[in-house]
């Protein structure tokens, strides 16, 4: 892999889509040849459809991608990753994805986890076949950074906890999130990738 090869993000937000003031829809806006999955239904999520959802976004992406995750997509991420043993029609999707950013990972035994959302359960918790970086909030309502800890070890990713931020959401008053932001140029330069250039004047 090369240093100046570009890696385009894919954002996959959670359970309810991310709104206008959630941090994945402004970084969407601010980054040339960002992709954002769509599965048929944000509110009462299918797993058999976001898993499509998810491999279209990936066929739709010429080159290598990086998967940028929220809450209930974390879980998607790992079924995505790790299903039927790494089936080998997906060989050649696993291969295109450089590393997974996953925040706020939410744990599916807890008593605030949608049950709309109960196929996404039980998620794998093998290593993943691409490097990823679990950020976590110390007060989040849907997995504690013990919940954290314990999916990144099981995932053999990295995993950074940033504060009290909530459920690093739209509710959580981030905004940008540009420590998130820093983040995720921070990882990707670890991949050896070089995100996209920013749309945002003054980077």
């Amino acid at each position: 892999m090369t240093s100046n090869q570009i890696a385009h993000p894919v954002m996959l937000p959670g359970i309810g889509n991310s709104g206008p003031r959630h941090w994945q829809t402004l970084w969407a806006s601010r980054q040339k040849g960002c992709q954002r999955f769509q599965p048929a239904d944000w509110d009462r999520p299918n797993l058999a459809d976001w898993l499509q959802a998810l491999d279209t976004s990936i066929d739709e992406c010429a080159g290598p991608v990086v998967l940028v995750a929220h809450s209930l997509s974390c879980l998607l991420v790992a079924h995505w990753a790790l299903r039927g043993g790494i089936r080998d029609d997906n060989q050649h999707r696993i291969a295109q994805v450089r590393g997974a950013f996953l925040v706020a990972v939410p744990d599916h035994g807890a008593p605030a986890f949608p049950g709309e959302a109960s196929e996404f359960g039980s998620p794998p918790t093998e290593p993943l076949p691409f490097p990823a970086l679990v950020v976590a909030s110390s007060d989040d309502p849907y997995g504690s950074p013990e919940h954290a800890r314990r999916m990144a070890m099981g995932w053999a990713a990295g995993c950074v906890e940033v504060g009290a931020l909530g459920h690093i959401n739209a509710a959580s008053g981030v905004g940008d999130w540009d420590t998130g932001w820093h983040l995720l140029q921070a990882f990707g330069a670890g991949l050896r990738v070089q995100m996209p250039a920013s749309n945002r004047a003054g980077e």
